[in-house]
């Protein structure tokens, strides 16, 4: 099925990194870093996530993180709130100056998107999305 060069491994690493390098350059000259813009678009998902889980879903350490945090929270689109069950935990929300950012960060992926994607018909770019979700659930699923 697929060759030595060609695994289903590094293909899905070698598409994600051109997509990693594309967004890097076409966010180039905003205010946000790709770091800065995958945590943006993780706390819009899961408003009020603990720092620590939103480090393990990013695949940081928790300093390194913090020191993210730190980042988004001077630029205004990010604030920490102490959790009420736990004074030693902090959750993570967006304030308003977020929604221009994540505006934006949705404009370069919709344009990296179609970069990926233009060669394909519509049925086969659905197709692609489709295996990739079921792949992606195949990982979630296992114990």
């Amino acid at each position: 099925m697929d060759s030595r060069h060609d695994s289903l491994g590094f293909l899905l690493s070698d598409v994600s990194r051109s997509m990693r390098r594309a967004f890097k350059q076409r966010i180039e000259g905003s205010s946000l870093t790709l770091a800065q813009s995958r945590a943006l678009v993780h706390i819009s998902r899961n408003e009020g996530i603990r720092q620590v889980d939103l480090a393990e879903i990013l695949e940081v350490q928790p300093i390194t993180l913090a020191r993210l945090i730190d980042q988004l929270v001077r630029a205004g689109v990010v604030e920490r709130r102490s959790d009420p069950a736990d004074r030693r935990v902090f959750r993570l929300f967006l304030t308003t100056a977020a929604e221009p950012q994540l505006l934006a960060i949705h404009q370069v992926a919709d344009a990296i998107r179609d970069q990926a994607l233009r060669n394909l018909s519509p049925p086969e770019a659905q197709m692609i999305h489709d295996v990739l979700r079921k792949m992606r659930d195949n990982f979630a699923t296992q114990p």
